[in-house]
């Protein structure tokens, strides 16, 4: 063992390697911070570059973009209540209203400090559990990630605020819209009108930045009670020692939540982000905070999609299956470099893998200080006037959803999807569940009928399956509870809003 390991960590112990790993975190975070550039496009764009690097240099340079680009959309997330990344969705809950209060220094500590505990904790358990864990994984079929998918959409009710018929009619607007297509398995267009851009449906980015960057930009035009202080000292993190005992728990189940769901191929970051966060609502003894500037949900968020990324590397080195869209960018980079992943990397190519489990080790602790030591820099955003600020935000958002597949169509989406979130926004629909079931709701449809068609249309399967009937047991454990909840509070319909 110590034969390939002491090498795999030497090959990365030097001055070439430590720079490509440090301009890969800086690239990666600048990427992410940019709603619309995403760690993917950093590692697509970044993939040309690493033709002439050795091995062990270009998989450092990409893993330093991947850590800090899901990383770094909590900045966007924190200062101007835009997701830089998909996984940085529920950051913007309580992020934000943290800056609103003349908190950002301390959202932007604590969101940084739990990036890395949540990373720290996935590569921990990549490097030590990896084949356990991705024997688990390979046991999932359509039955169980059916399952996971519907216990998922049960975290509609806890999204919807006060009025859970609004949050119902959200999440079911964004099941109907991912529908938008052509259908799974057979390949049957639906509401597409003969228009041929729609046949390959909606993107996520689009749809995402739409919803919450176009309504955030358009709304401060009326909007002059916005101020926030972009002078301030800030002791740490932001968090004092009890605070951060007080947190471990959340910390720790966050993280497991973030690598179980980054384990499981088509899920992603973007749906364990919102789990950790509902999860760590209804467990935690203030729950009425979140959404008001809540460090306990911050912390949820930020933990679980930084672990995602061990989660997610986890059955790309072991079996050769992406976990996400980023990693099959790194599927790309690792082909490039001869490097066959799957469980012979790491009987063939030994001294590689533990100079990439290296590589992370270095790629987080470098996250945590370029970011920590970026934080004034950051804040000072909020000192350029917003009529300035938004407009140059508008066009990034506008080049991040062309890249994305370089369709103008993404563009219109873009702009739709922006005047849809503002007539929900008036009408006083919450966003979340929309986004939630316009992610779901292609992995719940489609793995229906793929667990139909395998037990000849018989729904047997998905209740005799273990992992499948676990999961629908406690999905209709969590909606029985939350109805209970809802009645105890005074109703399940209350059409008052927060």
């Amino acid at each position: 063992m110590l034969d390939v390991v002491i090498p795999g960590i030497m090959s990365v112990i030097n001055v070439p390697t430590l720079l490509f790993i440090f301009l890969g975190v800086g690239v990666g975070i600048v990427f992410g911070a940019i709603p619309g550039l995403t760690a993917n496009m950093g590692v697509a764009l970044s993939l040309p570059l690493t033709y002439g690097m050795s091995s062990i240099q270009a998989m450092s340079l990409l893993m330093g973009i991947y850590i800090g680009g899901i990383s770094g959309g909590l900045i966007a997330a924190v200062l101007l209540n835009i997701p830089g990344t998909p996984a940085s969705i529920t950051t913007c809950f309580d992020g934000y209203p943290l800056t609103q209060k003349g908190e950002a220094g301390r959202a932007l500590g604590a969101g940084i400090f739990s990036s890395f505990v949540g990373g720290a904790i996935g590569i921990t358990l990549l490097i030590f559990f990896a084949p356990f864990i991705a024997k688990i994984a390979i046991k999932f079929g359509p039955h169980e990630y059916f399952s996971v998918s519907i216990f998922a959409l049960t975290m509609l009710a806890s999204l919807s605020k006060k009025s859970l018929i609004k949050g119902l009619l959200s999440g079911v607007l964004g099941i109907a819209v991912a529908m938008v297509g052509v259908s799974p398995v057979d390949a049957f267009p639906r509401y597409t009108f003969n228009v041929r851009q729609l046949y390959a449906g909606f993107a996520l980015l689009p749809v995402l930045i739409g919803i919450y960057s176009v309504s955030e930009i358009i709304k401060p035009t009326n909007d002059q009670s916005f101020k926030t202080s972009t002078d301030f000292k800030l002791k740490g993190f932001g968090f004092t020692i009890k605070e951060f005992f007080g947190q471990i728990y959340n910390l720790i189940r966050s993280s497991l939540i973030g690598l179980g769901i980054g384990v499981l191929p088509g899920i992603g970051a973007s749906t364990s982000n919102i789990i950790a966060y509902v999860t760590a609502k209804n467990q935690s003894k203030t729950p009425e905070e979140f959404g008001k500037g809540s460090i306990e949900g911050l912390m949820a968020s930020e933990s679980a999609n930084n672990a995602g990324i061990g989660g997610a590397l986890i059955p790309l080195m072991t079996l050769g299956i992406p976990g996400d869209s980023v990693t099959a960018m790194l599927l790309g980079g690792f082909m490039i470099h001869g490097l066959r992943p799957g469980p012979l990397l790491f009987v063939n190519s030994g001294k590689i893998v533990y100079g990439i489990f290296t590589a992370l080790i270095i790629a987080n602790f470098m996250m945590l200080f370029m970011q920590y030591y970026g934080i004034k820099v950051f804040t000072r955003l909020l000192s350029i006037p917003r009529h300035i600020l938004l407009p140059f935000v508008f066009v990034l958002c506008v080049v991040g959803a062309f890249g994305a597949n370089n369709r103008v169509f993404d563009v219109y989406t873009l702009l739709g999807f922006g005047i849809l979130g503002i007539v929900l926004n008036g009408l006083k629909f919450p966003l979340p569940p929309l986004v939630l079931g316009f992610i779901l709701g292609p992995i719940v449809e489609t793995n229906l009928r793929r667990g139909l068609a395998l037990g000849e249309g018989s729904f047997s399967l998905f209740i005799t399956k273990p992992i499948s009937a676990v999961f629908l047991a406690v999905a209709v454990i969590s909606i029985i509870l939350s109805a209970y909840k809802r009645i105890k509070q005074g109703g399940l319909f209350d059409s008052s809003d927060d």
